[in-house]
């Protein structure tokens, strides 16, 4: 074999940081060093893997073809040394979700998780739905849990469970005491929504797809914590996902209103890359995921 896992290692994180000096750092190994191990790589096969953009290097059409197998392949080489050392650590997992997922969901998960598997390292990141799906296409991420629609030709989208969102106001607003909204309440109120790219946003788009240019977004606004804020100030209605309002729903401090004529339904997935080596880390955190009282 006239290539290293150390090679490898060197390639893949050169890809990620598109830097021999912060690659270098990562592997607390001499940038000479790491210079040196890519340029042998290549020099052995007589090819080139990355074009030089002024200080970075950006991988080539050969580099973005290779990546996804060497991080396979250095996944399953990680997972044999795991089996070699026989014991139950599975590793490092590094997790992405978004917003509502992240906030209401994602720690519970990671909380029973932990205590299952004591030994993981289990890294959180939340961002939303086209930030995480973005990573998980480039690896940062080894697996992401969505709240939208994803059609990444590289990505595998996996359903997960359902979930619904839910239009709400606060207690002294006009619409509070309504049985029924109609298209004519929901064209005459000022909207507080989440941002372009979130999945709230686009199921809320998808439902209202008919109405849509006719409502007025007066706020857009990326957390859920400061939209939930908003609407109790009643500067507008909301709609965002059911599993972040049952407290305040509880608590009245926000009313839900009976749209019965709109569908809110929608699913949260996993998303891998294809190419992505199914460890038994993301094997055991997706059953974990799937444990009953993660699913209503």
């Amino acid at each position: 074999m006239k290539f290293t896992l150390r090679q490898l290692q060197i390639f893949l994180a050169v890809a990620h940081h598109e830097s021999i000096t912060l690659a270098a750092q990562e592997l607390a190994m001499s940038q000479s060093a790491a210079s040196d191990a890519l340029k042998n790589l290549e020099s052995q096969f007589d090819i080139q893997l990355f074009d030089r953009a002024g200080k970075r290097l950006q991988l080539n059409e050969l580099g973005r073809l290779l990546r996804p197998r060497v991080e396979s392949l250095l996944d399953q080489a990680n997972e044999l040394e795991l089996d070699f050392r026989r014991h139950e650590d599975i590793g490092h997992l590094k997790v992405g979700a978004t917003l509502s997922i992240g906030n209401y969901l994602a720690i519970q998960i990671m909380a029973g998780f932990k205590s299952a598997h004591p030994a993981a390292k289990v890294n959180l990141e939340v961002a939303n739905t086209t930030a995480i799906a973005n990573k998980v296409r480039n690896f940062i991420l080894d697996i992401g849990l969505i709240e939208g629609e994803c059609n990444e030709p590289d990505l595998d989208v996996i359903p997960w469970r359902e979930d619904e969102l839910v239009v709400f106001c606060s207690p002294e607003h006009p619409l509070a005491g309504k049985d029924a909204i109609t298209d004519t309440d929901l064209v005459n109120q000022q909207w507080i929504v989440r941002e372009t790219g979130s999945g709230t946003r686009q199921t809320f788009e998808w439902a209202m797809h008919d109405i849509l240019p006719e409502l007025a977004i007066g706020l857009e606004l990326q957390h859920t914590e400061a939209i939930k804020r908003a609407v109790e100030a009643n500067l507008g209605i909301g709609c965002l996902s059911k599993i972040t309002l049952q407290e305040a729903f509880k608590r009245g401090d926000l009313v839900p209103l009976n749209i019965p004529h709109r569908t809110f339904k929608r699913h949260f997935y996993f998303i891998l890359h294809k190419e992505k080596y199914r460890s038994a880390g993301i094997k055991d955190w997706m059953a974990f995921c799937q444990l009953p009282e993660f699913l209503s």
